[in-house]
């Protein structure tokens, strides 16, 4: 058995030689204190990209949660320490969940501490159950709240469209939640935590691999992917500004690829600015929410994909907001 940075170097090479097989659906019955095994078998490994050294991602799909992608739609990844491991965000279902365990699985058999949900949607947190309940749930102080609220809306609304793919799915609430700040050590190399004021959504949470200058975001930033509004357009406004005095090196966004920090902001920081703007003047002009919500953004149209899926609903959200300034 090969050491850990000879696992790494095999990692893609793996990929290419491992056949297509169905993932197997695992019911594994939690007795007393017993301890949790995985096979590799249960499912085929996730494929990741080695981002920086110790730093691992899925690249998700840019699309809508559907039965055919698997709800596999965010980025997720994590963090190898000397000691430890520790997971950012599990993805859309138990089964991407799994498969992202036998991509860590893949690299090291370390123990994996921590699993850090950076938000309560389902692309970032349907995957928890996959790795309960032997790690560290952690999240901003609002999630267990949220995904008290949302949770079982959430799995309605998804399950009819996703069917039998979320039967496995169990909302898990954050064990650990970070109020400001927080950090983690995994063994020579810090995890620096920080929870922000509602943006994106009420429960937003980044998270910085110190050691490697890789940032992980979240939905605080998007790239490609329409931003989506869940929050407040005037704070997330507001932490855009604040986020980039972060010292990352380079960004990996909820939602899009890997880029420059922190270049990586200006598309976002133009849409949701255009999109304030635009809101407040036609609340000025006396235009009602439902013809605002057809016209707000538009000049931002052909920089995004999805725009048509989302950008009606961030303008209901922004005008809600902006018409009570």
């Amino acid at each position: 058995m090969g050491s850990d940075r000879q696992r790494r170097r095999l990692v893609q090479s793996s990929y290419g030689r491992l056949a297509r097989v169905a993932v197997a659906i695992v019911i594994i019955a939690l007795v007393g204190t017993a301890t949790l095994t995985y096979s590799q078998d249960q499912a085929e490994p996730l494929r990741v990209v080695e981002v920086a050294d110790g730093d691992y991602v899925h690249f998700g799909a840019i699309a809508l949660m559907t039965a055919e992608n698997e709800g596999a739609i965010a980025n997720v990844g994590f963090v190898i320490g000397d000691d430890a491991v520790a997971v950012v965000d599990t993805g859309g279902s138990v089964r991407e969940g799994r498969q992202l365990l036998a991509a860590i699985r893949h690299v090291t058999h370390k123990p994996i501490k921590y699993v850090i949900n950076t938000h309560a949607h389902p692309d970032h947190v349907f995957g928890n159950a996959a790795f309960a309940p032997r790690a560290v749930f952690i999240g901003h102080v609002n999630l267990p709240r949220a995904l008290a609220q949302r949770g079982p809306y959430y799995l309605d609304a998804f399950r009819r469209s996703m069917g039998g793919l979320l039967d496995e799915v169990k909302v898990v609430p954050p064990t650990l939640t970070v109020e400001s700040e927080m950090r983690l050590d995994l063994g020579h190399r810090s995890l620096a935590l920080k929870a922000w004021r509602a943006a994106h959504s009420d429960s937003d949470l980044t998270v910085l691999d110190e050691t490697s200058g890789t940032l992980f975001a979240g939905d605080l930033v998007f790239l490609q992917h329409v931003p989506v509004l869940d929050g407040s357009i005037r704070g997330w406004l507001k932490t855009i500004d604040d986020l980039k005095a972060i010292g990352a090196k380079r960004v990996i966004p909820g939602h899009g690829p890997m880029a420059e920090w922190p270049a990586a902001l200006a598309p976002e920081q133009g849409y949701l600015e255009h999109l304030a703007s635009d809101c407040r003047d036609l609340i000025k002009r006396g235009v009602p929410l439902a013809a605002a919500a057809q016209t707000a953004g538009l000049s931002e149209k052909s920089l995004w994909q999805l725009f048509d899926d989302y950008n009606a609903r961030n303008a209901t959200a922004a005008y809600s907001e902006l018409e009570w300034e």
